[in-house]
């Protein structure tokens, strides 16, 4: 089991889009098995993005209960909404109320090139839109509005000072 370092705010692997995998080998295998590991090695993680762990390519996994991974994935489909608190993994410690669409539908591939589709609602569709959000240099702060971008970006700027313990990853 190789569960990798998270990277946190601050990183510069966090702020750009991912590019898309190219090539389905071995070296994509084995950055699934350690985003699946990453995903599973603590409880109470929704999902994990490949720049999370500082690879820079379009793949995450998600799930709590039954983990799974898309490479190259998009949102085809969205509806309703929900809402609800949200945190990420490379902001420990900070959560708050985000929006987002109540059910989805991903389309990608699996680590062989075959096509996935996944659909799901809840806590699932959450997942699928934060991770798909890390694959293009988009975090959940960025997406807040009005009170709570006012409240998230204090505590960011309070949390993750320069020479702080969780700005320089030793949270």
């Amino acid at each position: 089991m190789t569960i990798q370092p998270i990277r946190v705010l601050g990183d510069p692997v966090l702020r750009s889009p991912a590019d898309p995998v190219t090539s389905f080998d071995a070296a994509l295998r084995s950055l699934v098995r350690d985003l699946l590991d990453t995903l599973t090695g603590e409880p109470g993680r929704a999902g994990v993005a490949a720049p999370q762990i500082g690879v820079p390519l379009r793949v995450f996994a998600y799930g709590t209960t039954s983990p799974s991974y898309l490479v190259n994935p998009r949102i085809t489909a969205r509806s309703g909404q929900q809402d609800g608190d949200e945190g990420c993994l490379s902001i420990p410690g900070l959560a708050f109320p985000t929006p987002r669409a109540f059910t989805v539908t991903a389309t990608g591939f699996d680590e062989h090139g075959d096509p996935v589709t996944v659909t799901g609602s809840g806590l699932l569709a959450r997942a699928l839109q934060h991770e798909l959000d890390h694959l293009d240099g988009v975090l959940y702060i960025d997406t807040l509005t009005g009170d709570a971008r006012r409240q998230a970006l204090r505590a960011v700027r309070a949390t993750f000072r320069p020479g702080s313990r969780t700005a320089e990853g030793r949270a």
